[in-house]
């Protein structure tokens, strides 16, 4: 069976503060380490009342500092809101503290609206201009030092932190795929390119000394509970997310309700159902069956598990009954 991680975000949930969100993505980390996931992601969004991972690189030390095993990364890093420098002085700091754990997974989109983004930055250009030149810069910094290099990244240099790029278009696809580095996709909120970005990455793909062969790993949202009904009922705060995030009311994640019949207009909800698209939500055996035909459909290498569920315990519920299903598929694999 392929490897499973985890891509988490730090839901504030509505009457909630960051602390609290920040404090159960430790938790979830210690749970699914446990549970024998690969990964733990968190991504870097800025001016979201509901996501609390805005200082990324600081959260994934608090979460690689409260576990042991599993490898703590980002999902991702926007460059283009930093200079590739700080970014490798940061994550050679978090590989020299924890060595062999961290993962720097990059992207190159805002990670949030215009105006933040330029407050970011202060300079806001295309976010393609640079991306290419900034992530062969990263590369640099995070490798042995050079004769005669000048400018270094200390912690940093020769850390080998290894990097994935992150995207939803052909554009990071084909980069990944020239670089031979492993390829992100966000098929869990933006699942349109998902099928041609894989052949992309995986017919041009150019073997290099990170990677010999292609490595897809693709986001999937997984809501999983007792029964099919509860499962829905848990994934209607997903839904309430994305309606107001399209309707440009953004907040805090909301409760579940048992129906989203008379919240949204049916265009509302085509649109938001098509975002949310690669989502597999139900009782473990439903949860089976959508797991092994996504599997199925896409070839994937790796899958990024997401679960944006308003109670914590539920969301610990649901990644037990995720890791079932695999083990699940893995025994009729092996049968």
């Amino acid at each position: 069976m392929i490897p499973f991680s985890v891509l988490d975000l730090s839901p504030i949930v509505r009457g909630a503060t960051p602390g609290d969100a920040l404090r159960n993505t430790r938790d979830l980390a210690r749970h699914v380490e446990g549970l024998g996931y690969k990964r733990f992601w968190l991504a870097e969004h800025h001016n979201f009342a509901g996501i609390a991972s805005a200082a990324t690189s600081v959260v994934i030390g608090y979460v690689a500092e409260g576990t042991s095993t599993i490898r703590v990364g980002s999902g991702g890093v926007m460059l283009p809101n930093h200079a590739p420098l700080v970014i490798a002085e940061q994550f050679g700091t978090l590989a020299s503290l924890y060595p062999g754990r961290i993962d720097l997974g990059l992207g190159r989109a805002p990670g949030t609206d215009q105006g933040t983004a330029r407050a970011l930055r202060r300079t806001l250009g295309p976010s393609d201009d640079r991306f290419p030149e900034d992530v062969v810069e990263l590369q640099h910094y995070l490798g042995p030092a050079q004769p005669g290099q000048s400018v270094r990244a200390v912690p940093g240099m020769g850390t080998q932190v290894p990097l994935w790029l992150l995207g939803s278009s052909l554009f990071s696809a084909r980069l990944a795929a020239e670089m031979g580095l492993p390829f992100a996709f966000a098929s869990h909120f933006a699942p349109d390119m998902m099928m041609k970005a894989l052949e992309v990455y995986r017919t041009l793909f150019r073997p290099s000394e990170a990677l010999d062969k292609p490595h897809a790993m693709l986001g999937i949202n997984v809501f999983a509970a007792d029964t099919d009904e509860e499962a829905q009922r848990l994934f209607t705060s997903l839904q309430q997310q994305f309606w107001h995030l399209r309707r440009g009311t953004p907040g805090q994640l909301p409760p579940p309700v048992h129906s989203m019949d008379g919240v949204w207009t049916p265009i509302e909800r085509a649109g938001v159902d098509h975002a949310l698209s690669c989502s597999v939500v139900g009782s473990p055996e439903t949860v089976r069956a959508g797991l092994a035909d996504f599997i199925g459909r896409t070839g994937a290498d790796e899958l990024m598990v997401t679960a944006q569920i308003y109670d914590h315990a539920a969301r610990l519920r649901s990644f037990e009954l995720v890791v079932q299903a695999r083990d699940a598929l893995a025994g009729r694999q092996a049968a």
